[in-house]
């Protein structure tokens, strides 16, 4: 059974003769490769890096980035079938801004791009996907905010209007929420 404090009391081991630095990439399955590249490349806006043909990769493999890292993201197509969704929950991808968040969102929604809630949207293959800006920083003294002061927002404009304590919603452009301007581009 789980039980949240339990859980919540792992440690890292000391002495562990490692350490993670980041999340490097994650790689997925996808029903039609190229169908799923041109979703993360002329929506999301993630560059190509590098292909395998099926030769290499039963389905083929795309290799994607977003930084200067060779991929953040690979697709490989084989999954027979769109994806249940039940292995994953969904990939969070990080931008600078609040603004930016909104004119993804935005963006998403003039492409017909599924969201099922503000801050999850869903890629070709059923796969969630998250555009978040400012998470939370752990410090060296390991404090975390105390789950009495989580927001169960359920919209953008809720999250926005009601933060969390020290988290700073002030939009550089405030016409985003009521959608005066169109969102520009990079």
């Amino acid at each position: 059974m789980y039980e949240p404090d339990r859980v919540k009391s792992l440690k890292r081991p000391q002495g562990l003769p490692f350490r993670i630095g980041k999340l490097g990439h994650v790689v997925i399955n996808v029903h039609d490769v190229e169908r799923s590249a041109r979703f993360y490349t002329e929506i999301l806006g993630f560059e190509i890096s590098d292909v395998y043909p099926e030769e290499m990769v039963p389905g083929g493999m795309v290799f994607l980035r977003c930084n200067p890292d060779h991929h953040g993201i690979a697709l490989v197509g084989s999954m027979k079938a769109e994806a249940a969704n039940v292995e994953l929950n969904h990939i969070a991808f990080e931008v600078a801004t609040l603004d930016e968040v909104i004119r993804a969102r935005d963006h998403l929604r003039r492409h017909g791009v599924t969201i099922d809630f503000a801050g999850r949207r869903r890629d070709p293959d059923n796969h969630r996907l998250e555009i978040y800006w400012g998470i939370d920083q752990i410090g060296s003294d390991g404090h975390v905010r105390s789950s009495t002061e989580w927001n169960g927002a359920q919209s953008l404009e809720e999250a926005i209007a009601e933060p969390v304590r020290g988290q700073d919603t002030t939009l550089h452009d405030p016409a985003l929420l009521s959608g005066e301007k169109r969102p520009s581009t990079r």
